[in-house]
């Protein structure tokens, strides 16, 4: 019988009292201050920041929690924007959609400095003891796509380079239940011939330095098929189907056409879309794409929203955080 799983893809609101009090404590900084950089009364406000975001997901009922990335402002172009080898960039407009993050210019091969594992361990202090942790971090195809090669390498070489850092990264976390990798990339600018396999061998690598399951999440649409056929060869535990954006009967097609993995994650609530979802849509939406499927039973569903939940209001975010709960609820 499958597992349902009330998760999300992190990169949570900052909640309205801390951008007002981290907008006057970064006033005082000269310069532009990185995530990375902090010190002090914004270090301070960040971890309670992180407190109040677990506590949103724990009082929601959420099966798997998430620090939060409160601290990324460069949204998923992090954590390769504080590597060494890496100039930040400044922030541009990216996928078409009213989303910003900055522009990593990668000038050599990138040094994997610990960010998200100290903050996977930040969190693991202030959540409940028994809580299963999600990690979440970019895939490779994704970071790869968003930022400038300037080392002189090809296309290949340098997601190779983006890969292995990656795959550091993912090496330095502690224990965690669940890795999200967020690969919109795949969807907006799919990989042709030759990258596809390319891409696929790369989010492997990642893979393969974790033990815990691993979920490669996609949305905006759904994957062309050459290169959703060839991320099932990387060796992962679920593919995230987006459900809200795009036409889902592509998504439907790619799975009843090319299998899926042993498990699966669907994108059922809108993260950029303040109309909350009822838990009976939620359950309704799952229902539907287990019954399109020509798979007995996966081992595991992740139900989850399509996107980040950043764009969304704070109280918009909290009663997503709830529904998601409530409807993996409604299907047990």
């Amino acid at each position: 019988m499958t597992e349902r799983v009330a998760t999300t893809p992190g990169l949570y609101p900052l909640p309205d009292w801390a951008k007002e009090t981290l907008s006057e404590l970064k006033g005082h900084q000269k310069g532009d201050l990185l995530s990375g950089d902090e010190t002090g009364e914004i270090v301070e406000t960040y971890d309670e920041v992180r407190s109040e975001l677990i506590d949103d997901q724990v009082d929601a009922g959420l099966d798997r929690i998430v620090e939060g990335q409160a601290r990324w402002d460069d949204m998923i172009a992090h954590p390769l924007t504080i590597a060494d080898g890496v100039e930040p960039g400044g922030i541009v407009r990216y996928y078409d959609n009213n989303n910003f993050y900055r522009d990593p210019r990668v000038r050599s091969e990138p040094s994997p400095s610990g960010d998200v594992a100290d903050d996977l361990a930040a969190a693991r202090d202030v959540a409940p003891e028994n809580a299963a942790l999600q990690a979440v971090l970019p895939g490779p195809y994704s970071l790869a796509d968003l930022a400038t090669n300037e080392t002189g390498g090809d296309e290949g070489e340098f997601l190779e380079a983006i890969a292995a850092f990656l795959a550091a990264e993912v090496e330095a976390l502690g224990d965690h239940e669940t890795l999200f990798l967020l690969e919109p990339s795949l969807v907006e600018n799919p990989p042709g011939d030759g990258a596809d396999e390319r891409a696929s061998a790369a989010i492997d690598e990642v893979a393969a330095a974790t033990d815990a399951e691993v979920v490669v999440h996609t949305y905006w649409g759904a994957i062309p098929e050459k290169p959703y056929a060839h991320l099932l060869d990387a060796d992962v535990d679920a593919v995230g189907i987006d459900l809200v954006a795009g036409d889902r009967e592509d998504s439907l097609y790619n799975v009843q056409e090319y299998g899926a993995a042993d498990s699966i994650a669907l994108g059922v609530v809108d993260g950029q879309n303040t109309l909350v979802e009822t838990p009976e849509t939620i359950a309704e939406r799952v229902e539907w794409f287990e019954s399109q499927v020509p798979v007995d039973d996966f081992e595991t569903t992740y139900v989850t929203s399509n996107t980040e939940l950043f764009y969304l209001p704070e109280n918009k975010y909290e009663a997503k955080l709830n529904a998601l709960a409530a409807g993996v609820e409604v299907l047990s």
